[in-house]
């Protein structure tokens, strides 16, 4: 409540309306409570609910008609970019399932990324992964030396799309990547992954995909055992 309380009422409102989305409080395809009662349950101002129900709208999550009430989007068909960001910043909310897809979508995306950024720069991947060697056994830092190391191969392939593309699972990675990372299997996979980039890179062989592919699959797997 503390954290909510910090939010400015807009993004306090939309907070709650898609999270009463993704639990079903509303489903796909329900009406929505007039403006007025919306308004008065989130305590905030008619003028606030209208710009969050317009911006909901344009993500895909509600489609609004005049004269009518407004209804929710089966957002799983209907929806592109903007819901997966709004996923991934409501990630506590999310299905297991959910998650799950999304974690095979980057095991489809991410080997190309790296097979390219590997390609590209090297040495500055090399020295990154350098650093795991000192890397302290406690899941925190696991997660952020990890994402650190997403964050350098997007870099690396200087494509910003990537980046944009990530930038969607940031939110989600944040507070799953310490879950995730809570496994002893998990770190000692990681480590095992970084330790093959180590030996690739160095005998210059660029072509990191297998390997990657190899990582993605195996927390996919271990994933499936942590839900």
């Amino acid at each position: 409540m503390a954290i909510e309380k910090r939010l400015k009422p807009a993004e306090f409102a939309e907070k709650k309306l898609v999270e009463a989305i993704l639990d079903l409080t509303y489903q796909p395809g329900s009406a929505l409570p007039a403006e007025r009662d919306l308004a008065r349950l989130l305590g905030v101002t008619r003028p606030t609910v209208r710009e969050v129900l317009q911006r909901l709208s344009k993500e895909g999550w509600l489609t609004i008609q005049h004269g009518k009430a407004t209804r929710v989007n089966d957002y799983m068909e209907k929806g592109g970019l903007g819901i997966l960001h709004s996923l991934a910043r409501h990630s506590r909310h999310l299905s297991s399932d959910m998650i799950s897809h999304l974690l095979e979508v980057r095991a489809a995306m991410f080997p190309d990324i790296a097979r390219k950024a590997a390609a590209s720069r090297p040495r500055e991947i090399l020295q990154y992964l350098k650093q795991s060697s000192t890397l302290p056994d406690q899941p925190l830092e696991y997660a952020r030396y990890d994402r650190g190391l997403q964050l350098l191969m997007v870099k690396m392939t200087q494509n910003p799309v990537f980046k944009m593309i990530l930038n969607d699972f940031a939110p989600l990675y944040a507070i799953l990547g310490e879950r995730y990372f809570f496994s002893t299997e998990s770190r000692k996979a990681s480590l095992a992954y970084y330790k093959d980039l180590i030996l690739a890179l160095e005998q210059k062989n660029m072509d990191v995909k297998p390997i990657v592919e190899k990582i993605m699959i195996k927390a996919q797997e271990i994933w499936k055992d942590i839900r």
